[in-house]
């Protein structure tokens, strides 16, 4: 290991996601394990350029693995992006001589990262904490998972009510341009169809769609519609079908719910995975990399990668929810 590193500090940056408080929990306990001193940034980048930076102990992590959001606040940093913002965000670091740092966030979070460790030579390891799990080098990214079942506690509530009026709904959820949460929120509460940014879908053929259903006797169904599929989201698609096809017809924005919540047990453990994992590999002298999980194996991805790839939806997943929608 690493006898340079003796002090690590922690942020989380970006949109918040179920699990990032695991995720800093367990790099806090790890980094104090292996004997380090460790600190944490409030809002993120923007709090390195404000010194917000606090030491941070074992006790200072308790009671925290259960909570949604993250205790460390987060925030986007417009002046991170400039010289002069991570000039000053550097400087701050070195006043409380801190020899590395672990990012929890998604690609934009990564991005300023890979730039400000080179312009500083400051060791940076990635944790992917994004829920639309979007990032190459790893399977799932945390809170994803929670995600995923609060869209599908969602769903089943929302069809009891389509059934009983006989009504056909289209709930929206997050992944502007990654339709993963759509897709398998879509398998796991039985939705009829599924409108995803990496494959497109004409309303004619939904429509078609949705008039085989109606033959079969189904009288509700549930289009799950990953946000500003079709130029405006569930609403443009519900009033494209309205025209067609005369249904009684409703929308559903989930928005911001998908966030928020208590992390699943598999984002609290995938998260604590993730945080000791990152703790080891700075110490052990890895450097702008990701850390992640492919295969049940922790990998590590270098930054630039994990940014400029993305995860391709799974096609065979897009085909079984057209069998099971039969």
């Amino acid at each position: 290991m690493s006898k340079n590193i003796e002090r690590i500090a922690v942020l989380t940056s970006g949109g918040d996601a179920p699990g990032m408080n695991a995720a800093i929990r367990s790099v806090v306990r790890s980094g104090i394990y292996f004997g380090k001193q460790m600190f944490g940034i409030s809002q993120g980048y923007q709090g390195m350029i404000n010194n917000e930076i606090t030491p941070l102990n074992s006790k200072s992590v308790s009671n925290i693995v259960q909570r949604g959001g993250t205790i460390l606040k987060t925030a986007r940093c417009m002046a991170f992006k400039t010289p002069e913002g991570r000039k000053t965000a550097y400087e701050n670091l070195k006043h409380h001589k801190i020899d590395a740092l672990i990012v929890i966030g998604g690609d934009g979070t990564f991005t300023g990262a890979e730039i400000f460790s080179r312009e500083y030579n400051m060791p940076v390891i990635g944790i992917p904490g994004t829920i639309d799990n979007d990032l190459f080098g790893t399977d799932f990214t945390i809170g994803f998972d929670t995600a995923n079942n609060t869209v599908i506690e969602a769903i089943d509530k929302i069809r009891d009510t389509a059934a009983s009026h006989d009504r056909l709904f289209f709930v929206e959820v997050m992944g502007r341009d990654a339709g993963h949460i759509a897709l398998w929120s879509a398998i796991g509460g039985g939705a009829e169809a599924v409108l995803i940014p990496e494959k497109e879908t004409h309303i004619d053929d939904l429509v078609e769609k949705l008039m085989v259903d109606l033959k079969n006797q189904k009288t509700s169904s549930i289009v799950i519609v990953a946000e500003g599929d079709h130029g405006g989201g569930a609403f443009k698609i519900a009033e494209k079908v309205k025209e067609r096809f005369n249904y009684d017809t409703k929308v559903s924005i989930l928005g911001h719910l998908q966030r928020g919540g208590s992390p699943t047990s598999f984002d609290r453990v995938l998260a604590s995975r993730l945080g000791q994992a990152a703790v080891e590999g700075i110490l052990k002298g890895k450097n702008r990399k990701m850390v992640g999980i492919i295969s049940n194996r922790i990998e590590f991805t270098d930054l630039t990668l994990a940014i400029k790839n993305q995860i391709e939806v799974d096609e065979s997943l897009i085909d079984l929810v057209n069998i099971l929608a039969i």
